[in-house]
């Protein structure tokens, strides 16, 4: 209802008149913008802005920890990749806005916590409340009356222990006429909901920390070949902001072999990997080698780093011989894979020992088959029948400019083209063991067996070594970033299984000497069971109070008394 129009508080009503607010000032504004940003509703709108800022890093390939898939995908795209560069798609995790939405939610982690902490420290050493004057208002209430010859404060005295071995804490009270006890538990609720902010600010600090201090780095090897844990063997590395590579552990990795077992059973999914094992050996400084296995979902930890397994693929031998019969190219060129029967890309740059440099575009296929238009393809991904494609290209390559290009990409636009494609001369093709001669006598090429001898008998499995891409991880942070991590389920479940309760119980002495009980509590929140505990407390509290009544004595036992006196 509205006052009356001569009431004292009244206010003119006019279409000007209505609410007028104080002016803000700059400290009042940033009083305000402080308690926005530390409110529970804020962080928890961060948080979920967090995990949506960090779907692009699933979605494309991120240069910490796929730089060769980022490679392919500015070959795949070359109008989008340049744009999401400019959008730091491919570095996600240490983008500008990324980086922005993780501080932003630290801080407001920090001042949601911090007043929550010390409120709560406080409701600790604090008194339970004194009992309500009509506990009948409130939910879970019942009333019994007390066994005869109960005293009030003797079963107050009764319902202080039973709370207290149920875990409450209790307070007394006693007015005239009436004796209650206050009784109040579940503040661990609360201890888990500060243990769980606490610890994912402590597991955004440890991430910020190992971000930092760790590093990942990358490496191709292929069959027979080792890695030595230094800065200049990574293909690609990326260091943290306060890295410092003279404390990389000195250790090699050797490839000693690396098996793939594929699907032969099942025929809706013949050819699809089962397993990856790569067979490695691990020499720290000064000890023996240590063999050792790293599979897909089964990284190696050593010498303080994690190695993972990220792909692998076919590494055809190839050697290029001078008319002369120098070798001037000799080497297993990793072939990218292309689709799931390993149809591989690969690239061959030759620079000197040539009259003139010379570039090669290859295919490999692992089961060569034919389609109908005539094309080439893989048709099973294991090696039963190898063939190797090149097309050869001459020409300046660029690698004489000083900038750096990618071993995995051919840039063919100052290039002539000498075999495949519109040229006229078919591509050179070979078979493990096979040589071709290049055009223009500029040499030949040979497409080196690994294993010439089962070759002859027609088995092929080892005919070409594979590779295996490995990503080294060091990040020093990881036993702070378990615990933390642990810390947050035990502070989310307590927080959402302990239930937060006041109980109440009350005795009053009437005129004719009866004690009246009333039993009442209080939840914070939803607690469906508080009426059902009300009602346990109020049965085992009356148990107790009979229990506690005095027995009659025998008759013989006092006739006996009576005889003794």
């Amino acid at each position: 209802m509205s006052r009356p129009s001569d009431h004292y508080d009244s206010r003119p009503q006019t279409p000007q008149a209505g609410i007028v607010q104080p002016k803000l000032s700059l400290i009042g504004w940033l009083r305000w913008f402080w308690r926005q940003l530390t409110s529970m509703r804020t962080a928890l709108f961060l948080l979920l802005m967090l995990a949506i800022a960090a779907i692009p890093g699933s979605l494309v390939p991120q240069r910490s920890s796929d730089p060769n898939g980022v490679t392919q995908y500015f070959a795949d795209n070359p109008d989008l990749a340049p744009t999401l560069d400019k959008l730091q798609a491919f570095d996600v995790y240490t983008s500008a806005w990324f980086s922005a939405i993780y501080l932003l939610l630290f801080i407001s982690l920090i001042g949601c916590v911090i007043p929550r902490t010390k409120h709560h420290f406080l409701a600790l050493r604090a008194k339970p409340p004194a009992t309500p004057a009509r506990l009948a208002r409130l939910s879970g209430f019942t009333e019994r009356d007390a066994p005869a010859r109960t005293d009030a404060t003797a079963a107050i005295t009764t319902a202080s222990a039973l709370l207290k071995s149920s875990g409450y804490r209790v307070a007394r009270f006693n007015a005239a006429g009436e004796s209650s006890v206050s009784a109040e538990r579940g503040y661990l609720r609360e201890t888990g909901n500060l243990t769980f902010h606490i610890a994912l600010l402590g597991v955004l600090v440890t991430v910020g920390f190992g971000g930092g201090y760790g590093f990942s780095g990358q490496r191709v090897l292929v069959e027979g070949q080792t890695f030595v844990n230094t800065l200049l063997a990574y293909d690609s590395f990326n260091p943290g902001r306060f890295f410092d590579d003279t404390t990389l552990d000195p250790y090699t990795l050797s490839l000693d072999d690396f098996s793939v077992s594929y699907e032969q059973r099942n025929l809706q999914a013949y050819g699809q990997p089962i397993d990856f094992t790569a067979d490695v050996s691990v020499t720290p400084k000064n000890a023996k080698p240590n063999p050792a296995e790293v599979k897909v979902n089964g990284p190696l930890r050593t010498n303080g780093t994690s190695i993972y397994l990220l792909g692998n693929g076919y590494a055809p031998t190839i050697q290029v011989t001078a008319p002369d019969g120098t070798v001037v190219f000799s080497d297993s060129v990793p072939f990218l894979p292309q689709d799931a029967n390993l149809t591989s890309l690969g690239i061959v740059k030759v620079p000197d020992g040539l009259t003139e440099q010379l570039g090669m575009i290859g295919f490999f296929y692992p089961t060569q088959d034919k389609a109908e238009s005539g094309a080439n393809f893989s048709s099973y991904p294991d090696l039963e029948y190898p063939l190797l494609t090149l097309n050869v290209y001459t020409g300046d390559l660029g690698l004489d400019d000083g900038v750096p290009t990618s071993v995995y990409a051919l840039v063919t636009d100052d290039l002539t083209q000498q075999t495949g494609g519109k040229t006229g001369v078919a591509s050179i093709e070979l078979k493990p063991g096979e040589s071709a001669e290049l055009p223009d006598g500029l040499g030949t090429v040979s497409f080196v067996d690994n294993d010439p001898a089962a070759s002859a008998a027609g088995d092929f499995k080892q005919s070409v070594p594979r590779f295996a891409s490995f990503d080294i991880h060091h990040d020093p942070t990881q036993i702070w970033l378990i615990s933390f991590s642990v810390l947050v389920l035990f502070g989310l479940f307590t927080g959402l299984m302990v239930p937060r309760r006041r109980v109440w119980v009350k005795a009053t002495t009437a005129s004719d000497g009866t004690v009246h009980l009333e039993y009442a509590a209080l939840a914070r929140g939803d607690d469906p069971a508080l009426e059902t505990a009300v009602t346990a407390l109020a049965d085992r509290h009356e148990k107790l109070l009979n229990n506690a009544q005095p027995t009659a004595t025998p008759r013989k036992d006092l006739g006996l008394q009576r005889e003794s006196d």
